[in-house]
């Protein structure tokens, strides 16, 4: 077992990414977001996660908790993503950080991550000797650990890992539906974190909220095993369950859905021998569910030149494919902006995506499914 860099904190992690809006989507509800820093810090939860590519998220981060708590009351994670639709050069990836913490005014970071790892993407970190700034952070003491988030196969890992053994701890997306993905490799990824004896920070475990909603086959197994629990439960508890895992990020975006985690993290349980067997039957009956594995993170949005909101094209396809009682015409008013045939195939999305989907093709079949 790979030594714990927290050791006093509930395993729920509270992500920053998803947090309730305010009537039209465009704002982050901060008053409620408040609400929910402090429930959250009450029931002994300790560890918050936002990113410099987050819109809105640092400073509500800020208001609702960095001006709000004292500092040695919570361990605070943000990011430096090198990716073009952040900065085009190594002085403005390397002030990510200057901004970062201007936006939460937190004064450091507990854990400091480059961002969103991946083949496409590795050369940056590389080009902007971004390995040896962040060890340059942690010694001015603007940083306590740092780290990487990673979304590519098990092998890519197991090369940055091999090539840059200091790194303290890796961030990976792990859930049941993904576990054995051929492209998200959830199980192969963890197994190479272990392997290098490194601790694990889990995002996606309710793969963007897919799993507390998932196929009708998925429910109906999950429903009968036990009723009286909610199906994200079995997600959040799938990922906290497994070997390394030092925090499992929730993106909550209502108190409801904190409470929720709460009541069975809190005082959490690993999963028995029986739920195990179940989440297993759960996984199964996914992969064998038609869908997109769109995780709605919005990283292909900010860059669209015709601004298309992607992800909610692919949520309200999944949404038909698995109710069957939709009608085509209420699809109408599920998206705004431009249609899915709108897509002027540049392929910045595709770049962007961490899930890896051919979104171009998808969008196709979006537009030939409603339009």
């Amino acid at each position: 077992m790979s030594e714990q860099l927290i050791k006093d904190c509930m395993k729920l992690g509270f992500g920053l990414m998803r947090l309730p809006r305010l009537e039209g989507g465009k704002e982050i509800d901060i008053e409620q977001t408040k609400v929910m820093v402090d429930k959250f810090l009450e029931a002994g939860g300790k560890y918050f996660d936002t990113a410099f590519v987050y819109e809105g998220s640092e400073e509500a981060t800020n208001k609702s908790l960095c001006s709000r708590h004292k500092r040695e009351e919570y361990y605070l994670a943000s990011k430096l993503n090198a990716g073009e639709f952040c900065c085009k050069s190594k002085e403005e990836a390397r002030n990510e950080i200057k901004v970062s913490l201007e936006r939460t005014g937190a004064g450091y970071f507990d854990f400091y991550l480059l961002h969103a790892l991946g083949t496409g993407n590795l050369s940056k970190y590389d080009e902007y000797g971004l390995w040896d700034y962040v060890k340059e952070l942690k010694k001015d003491g603007l940083i306590k650990h740092y780290g990487f988030s990673f979304h590519d196969k098990a092998e890519v890992l197991d090369k940055i890992l091999t090539d840059h053994p200091d790194a303290e701890f890796v961030q990976l997306q792990i859930n049941y539906a993904d576990w054995n993905d051929p492209s998200i490799q959830s199980r192969k990824c963890l197994e190479v974190a272990i392997k290098h004896g490194k601790q694990v920070v889990v995002m996606e475990p309710v793969k963007g909220g897919t799993l507390a909603n998932p196929p009708e086959g998925v429910k109906k197994i999950l429903k009968e095993a036990n009723p009286s629990v909610s199906l994200a439960s079995w997600a959040v508890r799938f990922a906290a369950s497994q070997e390394n895992v030092m925090v499992v990020l929730s993106g909550m975006s209502n108190v409801e859905q904190l409470e929720d985690n709460l009541s069975y993290m809190k005082d959490f349980k690993p999963l028995g021998e029986n739920e195990a067997e179940t989440v297993k039957k759960a996984e199964k009956a996914f992969r064998e569910s038609k869908r997109i594995g769109c995780t709605a993170c919005r990283y292909c949005t900010p860059g669209c030149p015709v601004e298309m909101q992607i992800p909610d094209h692919f949520a309200a396809i999944n949404d038909y494919w698995t109710n069957t009682d939709m009608d085509k015409n209420d699809f109408t008013w599920r998206v705004s902006g431009p249609k899915a045939s709108e897509c002027i195939e540049c392929g910045q999305c595709e770049d962007a995506c961490p899930q890896h989907l051919p979104i171009i093709k998808l969008l196709k079949e979006v537009a030939r499914t409603f339009e």
